[in-house]
């Protein structure tokens, strides 16, 4: 019987097929996988259909899959009575799935074929990735100790149904007259890094292969003890780590490679009980033959997998853990400590990725270009060219290509994110910002891979990107992604990025400078290394809001060219700042300055348990909203503003996060209220209110309010401000007219229409801002 879909289209032509679905089958899904009302299924590998028809029968909208178009065809008139049915042909171990149901799936069948399926757990991967929240997948197959000899190629054995339950947080088994009936639920789940015992002290000097196939996959033969592991073994004596390599891959696997395409990427040592293990981890960046099994007493069987899905494999061997980890640091989390030394060796890019990546990667590039974050043609090509998801390894798809989502890397808790890839669109519009040409150098301060990659594609074969963070384990996992898959124009230094990077200036200064974390502060360093004319892009906190700044240097003047709304992960360099805070009413409001000195909150304690005054605006909009310069605005021109935070369901403020103002012993701070409700969104009307406590709510109200229309008359319909930066010694009275915002190393000045000097001593005497 052939494996190909022109062998398997004339197997149905023929007019054969597969065991037909039975009685015991049947009541087994009616069981275990009834079918509420809207329910949909996924029959992969169908066949003629006659599963597909019978769940279509129990009430599902059904695609039947299959990679045969000769079984398709007699699907098609066979069940051409049966409502409910899509047919679509692809193979679903290899095609991009695209044609597949976008909403998903709440029960996904595969009967018959999954002994056919070559790298079966990826294969699950794909079709459980598939499944709505709570959807079920049902595998039935033979089972090797019911099935003939001769026939035992259709059938599994146990070792080999353990492998496919490996990542299902449930699973149970049923038997239908020889037939095993896996019904599975909860995928996604975890792996477990698994020693073996004691090695042999002869072996403890080995090599782990990491080698992926023309789709990215990386190899990983399971073992009779179910683990899943690396190819790889021990260096015999007078043997390269690089030899050893090859020699073991080829007597696992049957794979053949030259030596000088292994390239040895670091060398790990642990301590397995009283052996001390030295591993090298060996690259193999090119490869020929097809997998086998030549020693079947070692490798039950070899599969490529998805590097996204290596953390639902269930028990993988702890070296080869590690190994993954340092060849892709992030893709398993949570591992044993092993003491690592990186080896100078470069290691050129490795090609590979899945059709479904170029697809993604296409539309992504298509919705930010069609939105207008990428007018220039090197910046549309660079969305278009570089890979994305090989920089954010552990990432699904889907989440990696998608265009207004920043993928988290680095977690210093559940809730804290400390270093991400931020959204495509964002990236691409501060690369934009930076009006790069062709061989200029620029740096980076924050890493992770793919805006460097973006920044050198638009740059050249003769640009350069300097890249630098404080995190040792981020400049680490940069460098080896870009050695991945990047250009080999990125130099990644480890650094506080608040100093720039010193030791990497040209000699005219960096051509642009690109920060990629929220700043509280414009460093001195980030203006003297850049070049006279160029532009910073800088992710600024302004009264606790952030909007990417593009600032061009003019001597010791920054000009601000664009303002873009946005949001980073914090500083976690020298400069990092933690706002002052005043918590009140035990703990339910919090009060935060997040710039100048904080405020004077005797008497809101009192305040906040008195009654509250409520004051309109008379500012009554439609639909939603952006009222990004009014938060800007209020923070830069408003006597005591603040910021007030309180957990949700709080029932003493009705905004969880608002701007305010404090003064006088009272507090005021701005929230909306719906006054038209209606089924479209876009027809409802909310108007901004001004709530107050304390003996001066009333004045407080007021002067929020009149800030509100002010803002509403001159400013919302002009957008941003002109701004300049000036160094922070700057006297006032060189600076321009327009309200001032200090910060430790740099003077903000806004020029907000409608502005004038007056009370400017007042305002300065009160926090540091002048009009």
């Amino acid at each position: 019987m052939g494996y190909t879909r022109t062998d398997w289209s004339e197997h149905y032509n023929d007019g054969r097929g597969f065991r037909r679905l039975g009685d015991e089958e049947r009541d087994l899904l009616v069981e275990h996988t009834p079918a509420p009302e809207g329910d949909r299924a996924l029959d992969a590998c169908c066949g003629t259909g006659e599963t597909a028809a019978y769940l279509a029968s129990l009430g599902y909208t059904v695609d039947g899959v299959d990679f045969a178009e000769g079984a398709l065809e007699r699907a098609r008139t066979e069940h051409a009575e049966v409502e409910g049915v899509r047919w679509l042909c692809l193979d679903m171990e290899h095609d991009d799935l695209a044609g597949l149901a976008e909403d998903g799936y709440d029960l996904v069948v595969i009967r018959l074929s999954i002994a056919f399926v070559r790298d079966r757990a990826r294969v699950l991967r794909r079709l459980s990735a598939r499944l709505r929240e709570g959807g079920t997948l049902v595998v039935i197959t033979p089972v090797a100790e019911n099935t003939p000899e001769e026939r035992r190629h259709i059938a599994l054995d146990e070792n080999e149904l353990d492998a496919l339950i490996d990542g299902f947080s449930t699973c149970e088994r049923f038997d239908a007259k020889g037939l095993a009936v896996l019904v599975l639920r909860g995928p996604g789940g975890s792996f477990s890094a698994e020693e073996e015992p004691r090695p042999d002290p002869q072996a403890v000097f080995g090599a782990a292969v990491v080698v992926t196939d023309a789709f990215g996959r990386v190899l990983l033969g399971r073992s009779p003890r179910g683990l899943w592991e690396l190819p790889g073994g021990r260096i015999e004596k007078n043997e390269t780590a690089p030899a050893a390599a090859v020699r073991e891959l080829a007597e696992e696997s049957g794979l053949t490679a030259r030596v000088e395409n292994a390239h040895v990427v670091t060398v790990m040592h642990d301590d397995r009980l009283d052996v001390r293990r030295v591993t090298a981890v060996v690259r193999l960046t090119s490869w020929d033959g097809e997998l086998g099994l030549p020693e079947p007493h070692h490798f039950l069987r070899w599969e490529w997998h998805d590097l996204n899905t290596l953390a639902t494999l269930g028990r993988i061997f702890t070296p080869s853990a590690q190994a993954l980890t340092e060849v892709w640091p992030g893709v398993l989390p949570g591992l044993p400590l092993v003491h690592s030394y990186a080896c100078a060796t470069a290691v050129p890019p490795v090609p590979g990725e899945p059709a479904e990546a170029v697809r993604l990667r296409e539309r992504m590039a298509n919705i930010v270009i069609g939105k207008g974050w990428a007018p220039s043609a090197r910046v549309q090509a660079a969305l278009h060219e570089v890979p994305r998801h090989r920089f954010v390894p552990e990432a699904p798809l889907e989440t990696a290509y998608h265009d207004d989502l920043a993928v988290v890397t680095v977690r210093e808790s559940p809730e804290t994110a400390v270093s991400s890839v931020s959204a495509a669109w964002l990236q691409a519009d501060m690369v934009e910002q930076l009006r790069l040409e062709r061989g200029m150098t620029v740096l980076e301060v924050g890493s992770g891979g793919y805006n460097a990659e973006l920044l050198a594609h638009v740059l050249g074969e003769r640009g350069r990107v300097v890249t630098v963070d404080v995190d040792p384990y981020v400049v680490h996992r940069t460098q080896r992604l870009c050695a991945e898959a990047g250009s080999g124009r990125i130099t990644a230094v480890l650094g506080d990025g608040g100093l720039g990077a010193p030791h990497h200036v040209p000699a005219c200064g960096f051509d642009g400078v690109v920060i990629t974390h929220n700043a509280y502060d414009i460093a001195p360093a980030w203006r003297e290394q850049l070049a006279e004319g160029a532009r910073l892009v800088v992710p600024l906190e302004m009264g606790g809001y952030t909007r990417s700044l593009t600032l061009v240097q003019h001597g010791d003047v920054l000009h601000t060219e664009n303002w873009t709304y946005c949001g980073f992960v914090r500083d976690r360099g020298a400069a990092a700042r933690t706002a002052p805070a005043a918590r009140l009413a035990d703990g339910a409001v919090t009060v935060r300055w997040e710039d100048g000195a904080p405020g004077d909150v005797t008497g809101l304690e009192e305040a906040l348990r008195g009654p509250r005054h409520e004051l309109p605006t008379g500012l009554i909009v439609q639909g939603v909203f952006h009222f990004e310069t009014l938060q800007i605005y209020a923070a830069t021109t408003l006597h005591g503003f603040c910021r007030l935070a309180v957990p949700e369901g709080s029932t003493l403020v009705a905004q969880r996060d608002a701007a305010a103002m404090v003064a006088d012993g009272s507090l005021a701070y701005l929230t909306h209220v719906k006054v038209k409700d209606a089924p479209d969104p876009a027809d409802r009307l909310t108007e901004f209110f001004i709530h107050a406590y304390g003996p001066a709510a009333e004045e407080l109200a007021e002067r929020f309010a009149e800030c509100v229309r002010t803002w509403d008359r001159k400013v919302r319909e002009s957008g941003y401000p002109p701004m300049t930066v000036h160094p922070a010694g700057t006297p006032d009275e060189q600076l321009p007219a327009g309200d001032v915002l200090d910060k430790p190393s740099v003077r903000l000045v806004f020029q907000w229409p409608g502005r004038t000097p007056a009370g400017a001593q007042d305002l300065l005497a009160a926090g540091g801002q002048r009009a």
